[in-house]
């Protein structure tokens, strides 16, 4: 799931963890509306917002938000 790609799907798992042992890092892996998965990184807010099964919508150009 490219990063410039415009994009809808469904959050199916929340992760986090210290990958590199000093920083955080918020994941959340979506199912596109093509039936496609990806693990895309977000920030702590939209982590923070996101439950199973919520919607994500990405423009172009722009970071993913909720729907």
């Amino acid at each position: 799931m490219p990063l410039e790609d415009a994009w809808s799907g469904t959050v199916v798992k929340k992760s986090r963890g210290l990958l590199d042992g000093s920083n955080l890092y918020r994941r959340v892996v979506v199912r596109t509306d093509q039936d496609q998965t990806g693990k895309l990184k977000v920030d702590r807010d939209l982590w923070d917002e996101l439950q199973l099964g919520d919607r994500l919508v990405k423009q172009a150009g722009e970071p993913p938000r909720k729907a």
